[in-house]
């Protein structure tokens, strides 16, 4: 079983040391010490304990260290930044198992991404040697990248020559869409197994500029103190404290979250309980609350159980998410985020629970959301809702079966399509998207059913025959096709860099991971490192 959960001074492999207004992350990656055996991770090379490790730190920063305007993220190997994911570690592991060790770094490298875009951090990729596949893939992620001159060093995205699969973390999106890269030098550099140095390196726009090794670190310094704002500000940060989770053969017990995971029937029961009182006020309460403030403990707590069932739980297909609480304290919730958004720890919760429900969205498992007695799906839980394949809206005029909007249903919490959730789901007609959040009254199942917001609204006799039904129809289905279905089905409008990579690459990936020609027996992935060659199966399709 993976634990997604570790702490700074249990890191293997990253050091986080933090000066002032300045943090540097530094790669020292411990060959021997690997999530699983058979390889070693050579070379700054990382599995996914690596990136854990990483994930984690960046997620402090954003809520203990709330003074850092700059990182900086280097290595402690000599000559080497960063080798990219394990390709022996690749080649020995299930096709799912590659498949959300992708995904998970791809979500790491964004939350980087969302840190610069609404945080104000400044990423600096200081490559004191080669960067290759997902180690350059780590430094796009960067906002500048410098890499040191000293005769030998190059980054590269060697994955379609050598190994006969994709850059895996967004390398290719990145070259093209973020840092503008012509496609014809992108597509060069793409297919050159070696790499490129540094003068034509910049020439081509992959990094920002190069240093002699004599006056790397002068450079790289110099760059943090001209970032505007680097001076510290005083802020102080809150403790992310380990969370406390009751592991169970049949599930995991949170202090809100509660995962049921039925194997035999292949669905899980995820229930999110609303805050017992009503939830504090004030940014000075919010503060002395620390992480165990609601919204930020029961979101990090729904993360957890998210990335569990992803990798721990591969079996289970269906996840039948529920609510249970107090509609009123959940809207509380709402009303004291939007009332103190410009606050920085305000801003970091709410940032926080945007990357979890995309989290959610990016989930390869079917999602039914159930309203019934007791539910509250209502303002940033009613996400969950919206967030949902298909949602079941009890209609029963003698039980009181609400959902509400809140403010943050209108824009704090977007999908990776850059929507809002109800703006995805009225794509074609928008002006109910804007009625729905102008209305302040709560929609029972008849209401949300003639507006459409739900998707069916069974009465009282047909309730529990409706449910498991649809249970087992959705189980007995191929999970191959319902994570295509749902993956083309999720992000409707407007495609940006974060739909590109997890929609368009990663179902290329899914699908060449499986290919011969990269997994097969005379594959370029089975091969890599070995004295026998690659055999392509040269068929376009």
């Amino acid at each position: 079983m993976i634990n997604f959960e570790t702490l700074p001074d249990q890191y293997k492999h990253w050091k986080l040391s933090i000066a002032g207004p300045v943090a540097t992350l530094t790669m020292d990656v411990q060959e021997d010490v690997t999530l699983a055996e058979g390889y070693k991770l050579k070379l700054n090379s990382y599995d996914l304990g690596v990136d854990i490790e990483l994930a984690d730190a960046i997620q402090r920063l954003r809520f203990e260290q709330p003074q850092v305007k700059a990182v900086v993220l280097t290595s402690l190997k000599p000559r080497i930044f960063c080798a990219g994911a394990n390709i022996y570690m690749l080649g020995t592991s299930s096709h799912a198992f590659k498949v959300n060790f992708c995904k998970f770094t791809n979500e790491t490298r964004c939350a980087i991404e969302d840190d610069s875009r609404h945080s104000g951090r400044r990423y600096i990729a200081a490559l004191n040697g080669t960067a290759s596949g997902g180690g350059y893939e780590l430094a796009i992620a960067c906002d500048e990248i410098y890499l040191v001159d000293d005769g030998n060093s190059a980054i590269s995205l060697p994955e379609v020559p050598l190994l006969g699969v994709l850059p895996g973390t967004g390398g290719l999106t990145r070259l093209v869409d973020k840092r503008k890269v012509r496609r014809d030098r992108a597509d060069v550099f793409s297919t050159l197994a070696e790499g490129l140095k540094g003068k034509r390196a910049k020439e081509w726009g992959l990094i920002d500029d190069y240093f002699p090794t004599s006056k790397f670190q002068e450079s790289i310094d110099a760059r943090v103190g001209e970032i505007e704002g680097i001076q510290a500000d005083g802020l102080a940060g809150i403790k992310l404290n380990p969370l406390q989770v009751e592991v169970k053969p049949s599930g995991r017990q949170y202090k809100y979250v509660n995962l049921i995971l039925n194997r035999e029937q292949r669905y899980a029961d995820l229930t999110v309980s609303s805050p017992e009182v009503a939830p504090q006020k004030t940014v000075a309460e919010i503060e002395l609350a620390g992480d165990s403030y609601w919204p930020l403990q029961a979101y990090r707590e729904l993360d957890d159980a998210l990335l569990h069932l992803r990798v721990n739980e591969p079996e289970i297909g269906l996840v039948c998410l529920r609510t249970q609480g107090e509609i009123s304290n959940v809207m509380a919730v709402d009303q004291t985020l939007a009332a103190n958004h410009d606050h920085w720890l305000v801003r970091e919760i709410v940032l926080n629970m945007a990357r979890v429900l995309r989290r959610l969205d990016l989930t390869a498992k079917s999602f039914f959301s159930i309203i019934e007695p007791g539910s509250c799906f209502a303002g940033n839980l009613l996400e969950l809702m919206l967030a949902s394949d298909r949602s079941y809206m009890l209609n029963d005029p003698e039980a009181l079966v609400e959902i509400k909007t809140s403010q943050l249903n209108a824009g704090a919490l977007p999908m990776s399509n850059g929507l809002t959730r109800l703006q995805s789901r009225f794509l074609a007609e928008p002006e109910k998207a804007a009625a729905v959040l102008a209305r302040t009254e709560a929609f029972d199942a008849a209401e949300a059913d003639a507006v459409g917001l739900i998707t069916f609204a069974p009465d009282d006799l047909d309730w529990e025959d409706e449910i498991r039904v649809a249970i087992e129809e959705r189980t007995s289905l191929s999970p191959d096709a319902l994570t295509g279905m749902e993956a083309s089905l999720r992000f409707a409008g407007p495609e940006t860099m974060d739909t590109k990579i997890y929609g368009r690459l990663t179902a290329w990936q899914n699908w060449i991971f499986q290919r011969p020609n990269a997994v097969g027996p005379e594959g370029a992935l089975t091969n890599y490192g070995k004295p026998t060659q690659a055999h392509f199966d040269f068929k376009r399709t």
